[in-house]
């Protein structure tokens, strides 16, 4: 019998030794044949201690004798799969958490360690019991019914919590919801503490899956009922059009009515709202130059009518690959195919009405979707993308004839990557401003800033963090 706590065990050894979160659970994956409820099991295991390791890490340095830093590897990873499951998961109970953590211990060489595993994870239980019950006397009861709660927690965090957690607030903020520091201080210094703690809740949701149904193929209201008597249940989602989004499980996403005769694709909300925001009218030409794995590419020729050219630019041929998939899947003839760096490109000098630069950023927008993403990015990398995005704007801005659009949009939360590159192009390029979006339906909670650029703030609507901005070219420019 194949153990999904094993298989996460697995993955989660390769995340350790460098390998993307998906990529490591996909390898694990594909090679068993397993019931949907212990893929969720693992995919859940994987994703929940990669999200959560600074709180776990956490959890063994206060209540082991050795660091987490200090634990054999193996072991800690198997620790993190015990804590996170006493911790997170709601519907396993506390002894099937320790017991499969200590056999887990038992069969990946760690037999003589048995012992101290089982105690660990019985002493957070001891710990939240003993707090638990000192709550309820505050409060005047007898603590006896806290009991069975704290041994099958009912919520994520649970109310008597063994995690000791410091006064300072970015530290506190980054233990309790596993994020480094510079994040929490980034998020704080837009957004105040309440709503910081409210994006770390978010963020730690699992992802939701939307989708963006193809209106030359079909409608939103023959989609939602080849879904429903397929039994996949979806709801629509305000201001977009094409938006559905799934709830509940969903089982193979290739497998779903609709799919393969190219009905719709998946697109998170927030990506659709860019597609609007560029609003390309048929006949044009538009020009995406960073279109892989070509989302918004194959919206563009939707909302164009799949009339007129796109180009479609990435220098990443194997990415270009998907973007042809979802194209011929999807039925649209508009797309040209172009591989190489935007940067270098000259043959493109005042040929476009519009373009897109949807540029690479560090994704602090979807961690949520990318476990790993908080642990990979650093202020260094970041700083270096926003070198990267200016010089891919200053460029491709010449690619649009006077009187065109770009629209910028990233998929993060830093104003390095966003705010201060569109000010920085802006301040050297007295031919571009910022046009208002209009005719964009946003999210009631949405707000264009006084400058004329929008930021999607996830824990107010419900949807990838984004930053996204329209500017025209004026018609005097050479």
């Amino acid at each position: 019998m194949i153990n999904p706590r094993q298989l996460a065990f697995i993955a989660l050894r390769d995340v350790h030794k460098g390998a993307y979160a998906d990529v490591a659970l996909d390898r694990v994956l594909q090679k068993v044949d397993l019931a949907d409820c212990d893929r969720r099991l693992v995919t859940e295991l994987v994703y929940g201690s990669v999200r959560r390791q600074r709180t776990l890490d956490t959890l063994i340095d206060q209540l082991a004798k050795k660091k987490s830093h200090q634990q054999p590897q193996d072991l800690r990873i198997i620790l993190h799969l015990g804590f996170y499951q006493l911790r997170y998961q709601e519907r396993i109970p506390a002894s099937a958490a320790v017991n499969t953590t200590v056999q887990l211990a038992k069969e990946n060489g760690f037999s003589g360690l048995t012992g101290f595993v089982n105690g660990l994870l019985r002493q957070y239980l001891r710990k939240a019991e003993r707090q638990g019950r000192r709550g309820a006397q505050a409060q005047g009861g007898t603590g006896a019914e806290e009991k069975d709660s704290l041994l099958l927690p009912q919520s994520p965090i649970p109310h008597f919590d063994p995690l000791q957690l410091p006064e300072n607030p970015v530290e506190r903020l980054g233990i309790l919801h596993s994020f480094p520091d510079w994040i929490i201080q980034v998020w704080l210094e837009q957004l105040g503490l309440d709503d910081t703690e409210k994006l770390c809740e978010w963020m730690n949701q699992s992802p939701t899956i939307d989708l963006r149904i193809n209106p030359l193929r079909t409608s939103i209201e023959e989609v939602e009922a080849a879904l429903q008597s397929a039994g996949v249940l979806v709801k629509r989602i305000p201001h977009l059009p094409q938006a559905l989004r799934f709830v509940g499980n969903t089982g193979s996403i290739q497998k779903l009515p609709g799919f393969k005769e190219g009905w719709w694709t998946i697109q998170d909300s927030s990506a659709q709202l860019v597609g609007h925001l560029l609003d390309p009218q048929p006949g044009e030409v538009v020009i995406d130059v960073c279109a892989a794995p070509g989302g918004k590419t194959t919206h563009i020729a939707e909302l164009m009518g799949d009339s007129g050219k796109i180009w479609a630019c990435d220098r990443t041929s194997s990415r270009l690959r998907k973007l042809q998939e979802n194209s011929q899947r999807l039925n649209l003839q508009s797309i040209q195919i172009y591989t190489g760096d935007s940067r270098h490109f000259t043959q493109f000098q005042n040929t476009a009405d519009q373009v897109l630069l949807d540029a690479p950023c560090s994704g602090l927008g979807t961690m949520h979707r990318h476990a790993d993403a908080r642990w990979r990015q650093t202020p260094k990398s970041v700083q270096e993308l926003s070198v990267l995005q200016q010089e891919l704007l200053t460029h491709t801005s010449n690619f649009v004839k006077p009187g065109g659009v770009l629209v910028y949009a990233t998929c993060t939360l830093h104003p390095a990557e966003n705010e201060q590159v569109i000010s920085a192009f802006l301040a050297k390029s007295p031919d571009w401003q910022i046009e208002s979006p209009k005719g964009l339906e946003l999210p009631d909670s949405a707000q264009i800033a006084p400058q004329g650029w929008f930021k999607v703030w996830p824990h107010r609507q419900d949807m990838d963090g984004f930053f996204m901005v329209r500017l025209r070219k004026t018609n005097n420019s050479e």
